[in-house]
């Protein structure tokens, strides 16, 4: 059952902060979409999850789960597979052509040996596959295929997906809240249960990203997962179990390897999480429950917005940021995305209320996770801050420039194993 968050159904400057587009460029400045329930959400440049016209912007230790049976089936024959909202969904087979709108279930899809099986994604598909690709580049053989995948959302203004795109694009399943459709310009409930009934069933959670509040229709019936849990579930409809455990495994043995070297708190930086467009900064909350922060939260950081009641309306000037001073400031969707978080922090630093700020002063400005994240991404996305906020711990962040794939890092200064995350992706077990 989901809580009295914040309503995130509304257009304009609430699009913006859930879904997050812009123009820029006459490109898409593709928003974090909170997929529909972001209470702090930001913009992306990951083409999903995305929508409209301006940009805006999970306590340690609960992204790992206990594993629970998701999944009922003879060998061969049809199985079952559940997650909220739909519940359970009886496929007959393995789905091998599946409707995408989120980079969150790519990656999994991916992860699990089955991206050839993604027909489409909400926004532009070649800046989502520059996000994936960015990551995939650090494992041997892994790539996200993205040539002639559809686009669903327009991006022209509104957030909507035309329903015609459905019937001509005949999925096995469609990867997709129900609940985020159902928040779409133009969309009712009728039209949600007629894809179900000629088409192919839904299956995916959006509003885990932040808590948020789905639909009304949806609110009985919701309920929150971690990145992990919803990877479980995903990994049941591929049928592969073994690859989730085996993953979950990786991120088991990441998360211990920070956590027993984390320093005490009373050692640990200030931190805001932040996108910052011409002039203003758009915070996010780091350590509230979510998907979204499941990069972050586990490095048991300091909030510097903790006591900001910061909100999908938040924003801060110069000044106001210069009061709240994190020692470290992250700049979300900073890899491979429209940000050149470079460019951000010469800016900040030739500001003459910028230049003051702490984390400007030590360098401590840096290129931040997509928090539409999935599986692979998150191992990625979890070594990336705790070098950024622990050096002296986990060794010194490389740095990056914008449009580079994610830097290359010493073997032996790496958190995880790319060789045994790639062969897991490959099968080769």
């Amino acid at each position: 059952m989901v809580n009295d968050a914040d309503d995130a159904d509304a257009p304009t400057r609430r699009e913006y902060v859930k879904y997050g587009g812009a123009i820029i460029g006459g490109g898409l400045l593709a928003g974090c979409s909170s997929d529909g329930e972001d209470s702090t959400a930001t913009p992306e440049a990951a083409g999903a999850d995305t929508a409209t016209a301006t940009p805006t912007p999970e306590a340690a230790g609960t992204e790992s789960a206990a594993p629970t049976e998701t999944e009922t089936a003879t060998p061969d024959g049809p199985y079952t597979v559940s997650m909220a909202p739909v519940g359970e969904v009886e496929l007959a087979s393995v789905p091998t052509d599946v409707m995408v709108y989120s980079l969150l279930y790519a990656d999994m899809a991916v992860a699990y040996g089955h991206g050839d099986a993604v027909n489409s994604l909400g926004f532009d598909a070649e800046a989502g596959g520059n996000t994936l690709d960015a990551y995939y580049e650090r494992l041997d053989g892994v790539a996200f295929d993205r040539e002639g995948l559809a686009q669903l959302n327009t991006g022209s203004g509104s957030l909507t997906v035309d329903t015609e795109l459905f019937y001509e694009l005949d999925s096995d399943l469609h990867l997709v809240d129900p609940a985020l459709v159902a928040s779409f310009d133009g969309w009712n409930q009728p039209d949600i249960e007629e894809i179900a009934e000629t088409i192919a069933p839904w299956f995916g959670n959006a509003f885990s990203r932040n808590h948020g509040q789905p639909p009304e229709a949806y609110r009985d019936d919701y309920e929150y997962y971690t990145l992990w849990e919803i990877a479980e579930r995903v990994a049941a409809v591929f049928r592969e179990r073994e690859r989730y455990e085996r993953l979950a495994a990786v991120h088991a043995d990441l998360r211990e390897r920070i956590h027993s070297d984390l320093p005490p708190e009373s050692e640990r930086p200030r931190v805001g999480a932040v996108i910052f467009v011409d002039g203003t900064f758009y915070p996010s909350t780091i350590n509230t429950p979510g998907f979204a922060n499941a990069h972050v939260r586990p490095l048991g950081a300091t909030d510097a917005f903790a006591d900001g009641d910061v909100t999908y309306e938040s924003t801060y000037d110069y000044e106001e940021l210069l009061e709240v001073d994190p020692d470290v400031l992250l700049h979300q969707f900073g890899i491979a995305s429209y940000y050149d978080v470079g460019q951000v922090r010469e800016t900040l630093a030739d500001h003459p209320v910028g230049s003051r700020l702490t984390a400007v002063e030590d360098d401590a400005v840096y290129p931040s996770a997509n928090p539409v994240q999935g599986p692979l991404m998150n191992l990625f996305q979890l070594e990336m801050t705790a070098k950024q906020l622990y050096p002296g711990r986990f060794g010194e962040w490389p740095g990056y420039s914008a449009g580079d794939p994610y830097p290359e890092i010493p073997e032996g200064e790496r958190l995880f194993d790319r060789e045994r995350v790639a062969d897991i992706v490959a099968g080769d077990f």
